[in-house]
């Protein structure tokens, strides 16, 4: 019988720890423990973890003689053949000497633990700084573009022996580049993806000699994969390495820093001549993101011979955009330690927009798993749609949006709530980019989204899926309380159920919770509630803010009852249910492409 099968529900970009069951989350932070205290028996003080992902932890330290360092560990649970690429990393690292680069230090094997030590990069990576900022303004993102094109030439023109040995990062983007605001420095790090090209930028081989071209396999590619949210196509079908890929890696994190998002793909909706920016520049960046490759392949030369020009362009901080947020957004003046997790049907919307005919065959845990892969058959525009829904849960903020695209336009009901007044703006820009890009795609259907915070998830577990879950004595569902003093709205309240069942929901829940949903309907509130369940665990994420104070009894009974009713589920899936305060829906036309708008030419006038 089939059973549904969610190995990994979320979009996998960095999974919050508070969505790991308890016996995951001891793992990691026992791993984390023994890393940490491994680094203070060597001698090191004032150790802190960096960095994390699929492959590995980055720790940063402070050594006896005052120098501040970074170690990377590879995870002990991996493959050893997947370890054992930490000490092809240090051997990469090892080749390369720049200012821009962390310097090498030494590899070592600790208990057949392998432990890669560098230089620390000071400051923070531009993916977070970029969240703060919302959008970069022309004078960094210049000053950031001719660093990155001085690496790339040293990397061309790389040499062993005496011989050409171009070097392929393979992985640019904007968590890999570490930035000191004190300084405007950038340092490129996490040299992972990193191979040496098999080809020159003209698409020739590189050998060394005779035998070594008739030797080696020129059919097979030595590249990495990188992030799919940043390589070229060619990195991304497999091609034979080449310098080229770098420059698609610094083309799409320029392009991703000075529109506010997380991935190149926007580019067709939101093209970089609409950034503000100068006309050259957006000009070379739209080229090196464009689709015909001897347009990239051009653009890309442009960029290395004239950023050092470019890079002098006079260009003083000004106020080019509204940045108004166009769908509401309330800001809390205090702050609130979140991890903000976004539920949203894009499993739906891939197999909907996806151009592959066989996407429709694949069962739900292989999409989810794979998703970014299928990312490949969709549009560029919705491929960056889906990104720009996800970047709204990289900030302190919860709520829901419903986007329904009709002949005629985009109809959007949402609730946005962000609890950082700093990022007010940066968030509007999320936003923003969010509305531009819906407007963009001009198919009929509807995409939901829930935004909640991860530290509310309520973990239940049970021996065997055909036991109960069992609820530990004292669970509650939060939720805060919002009082709204006047009336207004009241009349259009917004309902769970209006909006029709999510397409990705393959839950059936109970009556008796069912009764107690259609209960908390009546009263007046905002949040959602999402059931996760697996064979034997269960996750119960909510958000809730009880609008109507004089019902706080009743609503409080109500999420009790939920609770108390958990032991009756025995199918498993996700199923859940999204209520907006009321209906205040928001119409935006179809624009397939912003308009053109650039940095002044005189920025004086």
């Amino acid at each position: 019988m089939y059973k549904h099968s969610l190995h990994n529900f979320y979009i996998p970009e960095e999974q919050s720890i508070y969505l790991l069951n308890a016996n995951d989350a001891k793992k990691l932070k026992d791993w984390i423990a023994l890393c940490v205290s491994e680094l203070e028996k060597l001698g090191y003080q004032q150790i802190e973890l960096v960095g994390k992902g699929a492959y590995g932890f980055a720790f940063a330290g402070t050594g006896i003689d005052g120098e501040q360092y970074a170690f990377k560990f590879s995870r002990v649970n991996l493959p050893q053949h997947i370890q054992d690429r930490l000490a092809d990393e240090a051997y990469m690292l090892s080749q390369v000497q720049h200012p821009g680069v962390p310097r090498y230090i030494t590899y070592q094997l600790l208990k057949k633990q392998g432990i890669l030590m560098m230089g620390r990069a000071r400051g923070e990576d531009l993916e977070h700084h970029g969240l703060k900022l919302g959008r970069l303004s022309a004078r960094l993102l210049l000053d950031i573009a001719a660093q990155l094109a001085d690496i790339l030439k040293m990397l061309r023109e790389h040499r062993q022996a005496g011989l050409p040995a171009p070097i392929v990062h393979g992985d640019i983007k904007p968590s890999n580049i570490v930035f000191d605001p004190e300084t405007n420095r950038i340092s490129l790090v996490d040299w992972g993806s990193s191979v040496f090209a098999q080809t020159d930028i003209n698409g020739q081989y590189i050998a060394n000699n005779v035998m070594q071209l008739m030797s080696s396999d020129l059919q097979i590619s030595n590249a990495r994969l990188g992030d799919v949210y940043f390589i070229g196509p060619e990195q991304r079908a497999g091609q034979l390495s080449s310098p080229r890929f770098d420059e698609q890696g610094v083309a799409s994190t320029l392009y991703a820093l000075a529109s506010g998002q997380s991935c190149r793909f926007g580019s067709r909706a939101i093209p970089a001549s609409s950034l503000g920016l100068p006309r050259e520049f957006a000009a070379l960046l739209d080229g090196l993101l464009a689709e015909d490759p001897r347009r990239r392949r051009q653009a890309g030369d442009y960029f290395i011979a004239h950023m050092p020009r470019l890079k002098r362009l006079v260009l003083p901080e000004l106020s080019l955009f509204a940045d108004e947020p166009l769908l509401p957004v309330w800001v809390s003046p205090e702050k609130h330690e979140m991890d903000t997790v976004v539920y949203s049907s894009r499993k739906s919307f891939l197999r909907e927009h996806s151009e592959e005919e066989d996407i429709h065959f694949v069962d739900d845990a292989q999409l989810e798993r794979y998703y970014k892969n299928y990312l490949e058959g969709m549009g560029e525009t919705e491929k960056a749609f889906v990104a720009a829904v996800s970047r709204l849960g990289r900030y302190p903020a919860v709520g829901g949006l419903a986007i329904h695209w009709q002949e005629n336009g985009v109809y959007i009901d949402s609730n946005l709530n962000l609890y950082d007044e700093s990022l007010s703006r940066s968030f509007a820009i999320a936003v923003n980019n969010v509305v531009f890009l819906a407007q963009a795609i001009d198919k009929v259907g509807i995409f939901k989204a829930c935004l909640f915070n991860a530290r509310n998830t309520l973990h239940l577990s049970r021996h065997s899926p055909d036991e109960p879950f069992r609820v530990p004595e004292g669970t509650r569902i939060p939720y805060r309380l919002a009082p709204v003093l006047s009336n207004e709205g009241a009349s259009r309240q917004h309902s769970y159920f209006e909006d029709g069942r999510d397409p990705d929901e393959q839950l059936a829940l109970p009556y008796a919770i069912m009764d107690s949903i259609a209960k908390l309907n009546q009263i007046r509130h905002t949040g959602c509630i999402i059931f996760e369940v697996t064979g034997l665990y269960m996750k119960l994420h909510t958000y809730y803010r009880l609008l109507d104070v004089g019902a706080e009894a009743e609503f409080s009974r109500l999420l009790q009852n939920i609770v108390d009713k958990v032991p009756l589920i025995t199918d498993e899936g996700v199923g859940g249910f999204m209520k907006l305060p009321y209906k205040d829906t928001r119409y935006f036309g179809h624009q397939p492409v912003r308009d053109a708008f650039y940095y002044p030419a005189n920025p004086y006038q």
